[in-house]
């Protein structure tokens, strides 16, 4: 049921590590700005008469802008991943259930105002609880709204890619253990340093892969009553 091997033998034999490289090429620029950004923003708002004390305060803020832009990076997999979801499921489907394959030609961004709402949610609910890490919690936390939030819009999108999204939900919610435990594997490996920076397309290829081992009829059909 849950294709660990698969999904990584899927980068060779779908012909996806051009689009790894590019996904994850966009989340160190995408982290990259932010830092840079904070930054630059802190040194023009702080100003001491001691120089070494604005760089000081300019280095930790970046440094800690750099540490936060890493547990946020499950809150941009579904954005970077977005942008080439359907051509991914595409290829996958191709290499694996040429069977299922749709006819229309796979869409850039096919979502994009969803992924961009579907992001900010997501950040906004991780600095929500960011205060839970200063009673010992607060990674755990992490960990469960992420393995939720992650494995509910990939599947969805994997699901919904043939179904539509109610449909797609329904579904889901026959399988929500599955389902869930899917995000948090997905979830744990965004924290795996170069591992995460894959995860937007081995995300996808992971959820296709779970959507397809259902049995076709459940998905066909039952999602329907």
């Amino acid at each position: 049921m849950f294709p660990f091997a698969k999904t990584f033998f899927s980068l060779k034999r779908a012909d996806l590590l051009r689009l790894v490289a590019l996904a994850a090429a966009l989340a160190v620029v995408l982290v990259g700005l932010t830092v840079a950004g904070v930054t630059w923003l802190t040194a023009g708002l702080v100003n001491f008469e001691t120089g070494w004390l604005d760089s000081l305060i300019n280095w930790l803020v970046g440094a800690l802008t750099g540490v936060a832009g890493w547990f946020m990076l499950p809150s941009l997999v579904i954005l970077i991943g977005g942008i080439f979801q359907e051509r991914v499921i595409h290829k996958v489907e191709l290499a694996y259930y040429p069977h299922r394959v749709r006819t229309d030609a796979p869409r850039f961004w096919a979502d994009l105002h969803h992924d961009l709402a579907f992001t900010f949610w997501a950040i906004f609910l991780n600095l929500m609880i960011l205060p839970l890490y200063f009673i010992g919690v607060g990674f755990f936390a992490s960990i469960a709204l992420n393995s939720y939030l992650l494995g509910r819009e990939f599947f969805e999108a994997a699901a919904g890619y043939h179904l539509g999204k109610p449909q797609a939900r329904q579904l889901l919610r026959q399988h929500r253990k599955v389902v869930y435990f899917g995000g948090l594997v997905i979830t744990l490996m965004t924290l795996i340093p170069l591992i995460n920076l894959m995860m937007p397309i081995l995300a996808i290829v992971w959820m296709v892969h779970l959507y397809h081992a259902f049995p076709q009829e459940e998905n066909n059909a039952g999602v329907s009553a």
